[in-house]
């Protein structure tokens, strides 16, 4: 039997690194005649990244997948104010290429037996397109964020000619094709937004379309006119494959399992759909004030709360941590008065949450990641977006798809605070059993859940991207 060899590396964030490896089973248990490497990046800064890493290295049940580290470079060194940290960390994820290449160049020198057919990479990591190529082994980029997202970047060279001024500066709505509503600028990426930032995604999306083929974590039922929008032939071909998704999470790997199976513990005693979910993601965290009028709109609201709070990142490459008192960011008292219907806590399983039968709505940043999580259980959400692409992934719940109630759709650093009256009402327009997001949510699990069976959509994308491997 023909054994067949693939590599994947990845930005070295968490949403990413969970993305691809999950792929990496999933690909696997279509097809045992695949093995994995992934080659890791190692940012010393990012220590919930490195734990999940060697978690998942060391408990990993399949046999055909290796974790490989290549040598460890000195980090960026972040300077607020000057570049924007997307365009530090590809310039430090560039740095790798002699090292990938040489990572590649071993295993095709040990692995005799095997055919290399695919170096997979992440959607920042465009720059081993070259080491693809010097080495002659097809190049498939992996895309982990919504299909409205990738076609927005692939219009970008075209928006580049057009514009007269900078994004930052527009003050009409843009016409993308894989939107089926214009889009005002106040949700457009952060890191559009800056010049810098603009010319690392321009860059990038100039690369997508040298590679192979173009595998997204989504499926056809959700994202339907997105998907149509790139049946180009400019667009190498495209496989949803999605939702690809962790069904444990960092239950296994949680740095704190006591924590976790307290909050676990709490959620049991809880009654079916009555827990509102506020998480910001492994990125997400917010101001001191900001942080107060959630408390304040929870209290308003009487519902009962499972809040994930974390103080801000100590520079523009870390990651937020846990509070080490929670009673010095919340308002007087807010822990005794709320005692009997919320739980304020650290770092969680999110996944592991989200399937509880105690949690009816989740107020979220809008990570990809976690809408494919939310659906996939049937969790309705309120958008309240913060990072990267998160605006846009809001817009899309909201005004594409009707799938998400609205708390903001543009916030982010800096924005005008979302008061404690505007969090209230978003709460009690979540919780409302009636509401007709809640039908819709519940329609489009159930077509999550079957596009990944036999004969679904993708799994029909997934077995015939290994057919396009193998052949």
């Amino acid at each position: 039997m023909t054994k067949f060899e693939l590599v994947f590396i990845t930005y070295p964030g968490m949403g990413h690194i969970v993305a691809m490896v999950e792929f990496a089973h999933h690909l696997i248990n279509h097809d045992p005649r695949f093995s994995i490497t992934i080659l890791i990046i190692t940012m010393p800064e990012r220590m919930l990244v490195n734990t999940y890493i060697q978690s998942r290295a060391a408990t990993s049940t399949s046999t055909n997948i290796r974790f490989v580290h290549l040598p460890t470079l000195e980090t960026p060194t972040p300077d607020h104010g000057s570049q924007a940290p997307l365009c530090l960390v590809s310039s430090f994820i560039e740095k790798h290429k002699p090292h990938v290449k040489q990572a590649i160049t071993n295993l095709m020198a040990t692995e005799l037996d095997r055919r290399f057919v695919g170096l997979f990479i992440d959607m920042f990591c465009t720059s081993m397109v070259d080491v693809a190529n010097e080495l002659d082994i097809p190049c498939y980029l992996y895309f982990p964020s919504p299909t409205t997202f990738l076609g927005f970047m692939l219009h970008l060279p075209i928006l580049d000619t057009q514009l007269t001024t900078e994004l930052a500066e527009l003050d009409t709505e843009l016409v993308i094709p894989s939107f089926v509503n214009p889009i005002p600028p106040s949700v457009l990426p952060s890191i559009a937004l800056k010049k810098d930032g603009y010319s690392c995604f321009l860059y990038h999306a100039r690369r997508y379309l040298e590679t192979k083929g173009v595998i997204i974590n989504t499926f056809s039922e959700l994202e339907p006119y997105a998907l149509n929008s790139l049946s180009t032939s400019q667009v190498p071909p495209i496989y949803p494959i999605g939702p690809i998704l962790d069904p444990v999470g960092p239950a296994q790997w949680h740095p704190d399992q006591a924590h976790h199976e307290r909050i676990m513990k709490w959620l049991d005693d809880q009654p079916p759909s009555t827990v509102v979910f506020l998480c910001f993601g492994s990125i997400g965290s917010l101001s001191g004030s900001q942080v107060r009028e959630i408390a304040f709109g929870l209290e308003q609201a009487g519902v009962r709360f499972l809040w994930a709070l974390r103080e801000p990142p100590k520079n523009q490459l870390a990651l937020p941590n846990n509070f080490t008192n929670h009673e010095e960011v919340l308002p007087s008292g807010f822990l005794k008065r709320t005692a009997g219907i919320g739980l304020v806590c650290g770092f969680v399983s999110q996944v592991s949450i989200l399937g509880h039968k105690a949690i009816g709505g989740f107020i979220s940043h809008c990570g990809w990641n976690s809408i494919l999580e939310s659906l996939w259980h049937n969790v309705p959400i309120a958008t309240w977006p913060i990072h990267a692409e998160q605006q846009l992934n809001a817009f899309e719940l909201v005004k594409e798809l009707g799938l998400a109630i609205e708390i903001r759709l543009d916030y982010r650093e800096g924005s005008d605070l979302v008061l404690a009256n505007e969090v209230e009402r978003g709460i009690k327009s979540l919780m409302d059993c009636n509401n007709e997001v809640r039908t819709k949510v519940k329609e489009i699990s159930m077509k999550s859940r079957m596009s990944m069976m036999e004969n679904g959509s993708s799994y029909a994308s997934t077995r015939a991207l290994i057919q396009e491997l193998v052949r």
